[in-house]
Formats: C-alpha cells, structure tokens, sequence
C-alpha cells in the first residue's frame, strides 16, 4: 500500500516508478522476477532475455503486469555455474582420454582431463589496407524532442535533448562488481548482498543523459 499524501516508488524489480493509491490499476506495473548470472551473461528467469551489458540488462523492459507495491519482492538470484566432479584416473587412462579428447588435442584448457593447453602454433597476422576496413557505424539523428532511453548505469531514465544538462543524469560511471556473494558499484565502492539492495544503490555521478553509453 502506497502512503497517504504523496506518492511512493514502487519495489518491484524492472518498475521503478512512482505511485499512489488512487493511481495503481491492475496492470499499471511492468517487472522481471529472479535474475541468473552465468560467465558474464545476465538473464531474467522470467522471460529468458539476456545481455552482457548491465545497463541494458536492467533496460529489458518488464514482461510480467501487475499492481504496484511497496513491499520488496523475494529474490532468489540463480548461479548457472555448476561444476562436475572430476573423476580420478590412472595415467595410462588418463594418457588415453586426453589422446581422444578434441579440446585436449587442440590445445585447449579441459575441465575433465586436467589439461592446461599445449602451445598453439604461431597465429598468421594479415595486415588489411584502409580500403578493407569497415566504415565506421553512422549516428541515428535524434531531434531535440524526441524520447531516448538513457543508457547511463544506474540511470535509464527516458529524456529528451532539449532537456539535457551537464547536471541531468546520476548514474554510475564504474561498471558492476559481481564477487563472492556481494553485488556492488566499483565507482563508489559499495557492496551488498540482496540483489533488490544493489538495484537500490544511490547513483554517485551526475552528467549529460547519453543514449549511447557503451
């Protein structure tokens, strides 16, 4: 329930906006449930859609409605990193399956046999002409009016340019830390456990609003 007299913000994961009693129909809120982090890719479990990128990851709109709410929802963050147990084998058994193995073979490092990768051979380097070369991408033009999604970490407020100042956006300019558990920003240096915690994290930066953030 929103508090009398002024709107509030609502908790669910992917909404993020403001909301008041008398302005909360059914389906006015868009959210994700749980995240998965899996080497680099971030994925909601709700929907499947990924992104290595983290801005953009929190930028994949909402696929489920609902009403917007205060209280903040239960997340169980999901880890696709599992690891198998390596059996253990004679060396002649060992010598054989590394043989047959193509990673092995390839020089590749391999989680079942142990292999830390014989070296490569020499990798051939062919020099292109600016001729070969791919033109560089050309910028959309935007007018002064029309809505952009910032691409800003921590931001992703929709903007226009007319409105944009140096003092518009509050983002974070370091990227996100994953480690051990802990969730946090590298810029301002906090770090926290619950994932809604880190989503929550106040941004530490103001600047222009950017469409094109890397």
């Amino acid at each position: 329930m929103a508090a009398s007299g002024g709107a509030v913000r609502c908790q669910r994961i992917g909404c993020d906006a403001m909301f008041t009693d008398e302005d909360n129909a059914e389906g006015s809120c868009r959210y994700h449930d749980s995240p998965i982090f899996h080497d680099g890719m971030k994925e909601w479990s709700c929907c499947k859609q990924r992104s290595h990128d983290f801005s953009l990851f929190l930028a994949i709109p909402g696929c489920k409605t609902g009403k917007h709410t205060t209280e903040k929802p239960v997340t169980n963050i999901v880890s696709a990193n599992t690891r198998k147990p390596v059996p253990v084998q004679s060396p002649a058994q060992n010598k054989n399956s590394v043989d047959s193995c193509s990673r092995c073979r390839q020089g590749f490092f391999c989680s079942d046999h142990g292999s830390q990768g014989r070296p490569s051979k020499p990798s051939v380097v062919i020099e292109t002409t600016d001729t070969q070369k791919s033109p560089a991408p050309v910028k959309k033009k935007v007018g002064i009016n029309e809505p952009q999604t910032c691409r800003n970490k921590g931001c992703g407020k929709t903007f226009k340019e007319k409105d944009n100042h140096e003092t518009a956006c509050e983002y974070h300019p370091g990227p996100a830390v994953f480690h051990d558990r802990l969730r946090g920003w590298k810029c301002c240096d906090i770090h926290v456990k619950e994932f809604d915690e880190f989503l929550s994290i106040p941004p530490c930066t103001k600047g222009w609003h950017n469409a094109d953030a890397a």
